[in-house]
């Protein structure tokens, strides 16, 4: 590892970065303006989250971000969930036990309802999950294209099977893209129907959606598991940071999400909010596209990437020290982790310029570089460090929908940040993306030996081998270097005095773990 402190003349560089990006917030809003949430006169229990973005779709199956997920788990439910713990619970499914390497029984509840009054049986989980696994074009196909048939043993009990042995069932169906949806609903109506007033079997009901601005959801009066805690729950999207904490510590809002670490002093000196942190799955990382004529084809080129970035300088700097540098997105939890790239960054200007000489970019090396909005402030002192070795970075900073459209399209120049979740709690969810047939168009990464160590284990139920192909498969990305990882995110959320609230490490928004104050 080589780390070297920053030069005088970097700190007065970052420091002007930081002032400039200080000023550049949009206006804060009025507290008692149209959009505030306080509570109602009525007495009825609002719960109000501030996000930063909206969700992609109610179609459960058609999201592909930990935003969308946090919200739709109020209102769909899977066969199993995840607690705080990340330890499998009874959800929709009662008990379940592998018949064999391809086959898992599941038992059902038979006391749940969907939000119309239909009843949930195993046809709806047979619609729901071959629905997912056989459209090609929903975003959370590639999870569960290998699932071949659901069978229905009674109207309680199905046989899920797979193609090919899958050593992670259990948690594809406690995630994003296993909600089960309702059959009859939906063949009688048509999605078009239904996702206009969507219908799950959750916590919450549906009651509105104004894109952009906000989602409002209705107490389940009849949810199977436990009685709801609130009357309604409303998640607004408030993209400037500057305005969610102006909410939160006026009452606007009882939770902010995502708040930057020059505000939590600000908060939590407030006496109306204070700052709960937590570890999260999120890894900031900066990929590169390979595709050949690409200035970033050239591995000496990524690796002056690698060595201009001071990963804890933007830890510091950015992030208020809520971070841990990586060389690796499979964080310590996730089954495959390797802890000698954990903890780890490498850091050295000198060598980088030297790198890009040796590539023939002794006059500049011109490069792309795409972030959204969110990110903004990491991407800018990301850039300056990259100026500074002697790149000519032409920034985009995206709003995050735009981001988001550009990234599904697979339409990204030579470099975009983003931050990526595990929800599968596996390597597989980090690094399926070096796959041959995942990295088109995006990375353009094709590495045979990864490539080979990737598909055997996606099969293989030897638990410790498996772990060993994906640290294998880490060393090899480590040095290949379709993207540089950054750091492990901390999750900072503001709470208001109306809720107490202890963030997840799967950045899950369960309403009913967020408690009204009595």
């Amino acid at each position: 590892m080589f780390k070297s402190k920053f030069t005088k003349g970097f700190i007065v560089l970052l420091a002007g970065i930081l002032l400039l990006t200080g000023c550049s917030g949009g206006k804060e809003k009025d507290s008692d303006n149209p959009g505030t949430s306080a509570p109602s006169a009525s007495n009825e229990k609002v719960l109000t989250i501030a996000n930063a973005t909206d969700i992609e779709s109610f179609d459960a199956h058609n999201n592909n971000n930990t935003y969308s997920e946090a919200v739709l788990v109020n209102v769909y439910d899977y066969l199993l969930k995840n607690d705080s713990a990340q330890n499998k619970q009874a959800s929709l499914a009662v008990s379940w036990e592998a018949v064999d390497d391809t086959t898992w029984r599941f038992k059902l509840r038979d006391d749940v309802k969907f939000h119309n009054g239909d009843p949930f049986t195993a046809a709806d989980v047979k619609f729901s999950l071959e629905r997912v696994a056989k459209d090609s074009g929903l975003k959370q196909h590639s999870y569960y294209k290998d699932l071949k048939e659901v069978n229905i043993i009674d109207e309680y009990t199905v046989d899920i099977v797979t193609n090919h042995p899958d050593p992670i069932m259990l948690n594809r169906l406690s995630r994003m893209g296993a909600d089960i949806l309702p059959a009859k609903y939906i063949e009688e109506n048509g999605m078009e129907a239904f996702l206009k007033a969507p219908i799950g079997t959750g916590p919450y009901k549906f009651s509105k959606w104004a894109k952009d601005d906000r989602i409002e959801l209705v107490k389940n009066e009849d949810y199977f598991a436990s009685e709801s805690k609130w009357d309604k729950v409303v998640f607004r999207m408030v993209p400037e940071a500057s305005t969610r904490v102006s909410e939160l510590i006026t009452g606007g809002v009882d939770v902010a999400a995502n708040v930057p670490s020059t505000d939590v002093q600000r908060i939590n000196d407030s006496g109306k909010a204070k700052i709960e942190e937590a570890t999260i799955q999120r890894v900031l990382h900066v990929l590169m596209r390979m595709t050949e004529g690409s200035i970033t084809a050239d591995p000496k080129v990524r690796e002056a990437i690698e060595l201009a970035i001071d990963n804890q300088a933007i830890i510091d700097s950015i992030a208020g020290g809520a971070g841990i540098p990586t060389r690796t997105s499979v964080t310590p939890g996730n089954f495959g982790a390797d802890p000698s790239l954990y903890d780890q960054y490498v850091y050295d200007q000198e060598k980088a310029k030297e790198l890009l000489k040796e590539a023939g970019y002794e006059s500049g090396a011109k490069i792309t570089f795409t972030a959204a909005s969110n990110y903004k402030e990491v991407a800018e002192v990301t850039a300056a460090m990259l100026t500074s070795v002697g790149f000519e970075v032409n920034l985009e900073i995206l709003e995050p929908s735009k981001f988001s459209e550009t990234y599904n399209a697979k339409k990204f120049k030579e470099l975009f940040l983003l931050g990526v979740g595990n929800s599968l709690f596996d390597a597989s969810n980090n690094y399926n993306r070096f796959l041959v047939e995942n990295a088109a168009g995006e990375t353009d990464y094709n590495n045979a030996e990864v490539e080979s160590l990737l598909q055997a284990a996606s099969v293989n139920m030897n638990t410790a081998d498996r772990e060993q192909q994906f640290q294998q498969v880490q060393q090899h990305i480590a040095t290949d270097r379709p993207t540089i990882y950054l750091y492990q995110m901390k999750g900072i959320y503001g709470v208001g005095e109306r809720v107490t609230y202890t963030p997840r490490l799967d950045e899950m928004f369960f309403a009913d773990e967020i408690i009204p104050v009595q």
